[in-house]
């Protein structure tokens, strides 16, 4: 229904330079959902993440063609609008990369970075906010007596969690993750997992998974793109 979607694609090419990496998309994300897209390696799978936040907007060659629309709180928008603010779009449609992405700076500047990128300046509110995020992503109690430590040495789970909390700290209504367990241990992965089933309660999920059994553990809706073409398993 409707009233249960909260992305709508519709008619979506995507290009590098000549060759088409997406065909004719059209798809429906459900809202408040963990949706996972699984393939083989080299079609397109973050590609099509990054279509939903404009990011291959800053790679060379880089082209898209057709329609993102997302619901944020009142009623769709095209994202591809004139009008449309970048700024505003990527607050509310988040992103966490394969590989954690620390900032050379302490655990809690991390964190709050950025709040100081829109102008946050009450400390008060930052310290809170960095508290909670870090308790959404399973972290608090793994580093709240080393706040100003270097992000960079913790673990690799650790640092991937972290820059979960990163995202959520500006509450993202859309959350994409880009194979965001694939260099964990399997604690860590738990974690992740867990983090992920409890997030959605506040955010719609779009994951990209090469691992199966992930996939039917915590997937709601499962996608496989394949020959430049998204369909539902």
């Amino acid at each position: 229904m409707e009233n249960n979607v909260k992305i709508k694609v519709r008619d979506l090419f995507f290009y590098y330079n000549k060759n088409v990496v997406l065909e004719n998309i059209n798809v429906d994300i459900r809202q408040n959902s963990i949706t996972s897209i699984t393939g083989p390696s080299g079609q397109g799978k973050s590609s099509f993440l990054t279509v939903i936040n404009r990011l291959w907007e800053s790679i060379d060659g880089a082209r898209a063609l057709g329609k993102v629309n997302i619901n944020f709180g009142n009623g769709f928008e095209n994202i591809y609008h004139k009008n449309q603010s970048l700024p505003r779009l990527r607050q509310k449609v988040g992103m966490v990369f394969q590989t954690p992405n620390p900032l050379p700076m302490s655990i809690y500047k991390n964190i709050a970075f950025p709040l100081k990128l829109i102008g946050v300046t009450n400390r008060q509110e930052i310290s809170q906010k960095v508290k909670t995020c870090l308790k959404q992503a399973f972290l608090w109690e793994e580093v709240k007596d080393r706040m100003s430590d270097d992000a960079r040495q913790l673990s690799g789970g650790q640092q991937q969690r972290l820059c979960i909390a990163r995202a959520l700290i500006l509450s993202p209504v859309v959350l994409l993750m880009d194979e965001p367990t694939s260099s964990l241990d399997e604690t860590s992965v738990d974690a992740i997992e867990q983090l992920l089933l409890e997030l959605k309660d506040r955010c719609t999920i779009i994951m990209v998974s090469h691992y199966m059994d992930q996939v039917k553990r915590i997937a709601d809706q499962k996608f496989i793109l394949s020959d430049k073409k998204l369909k539902q398993i």
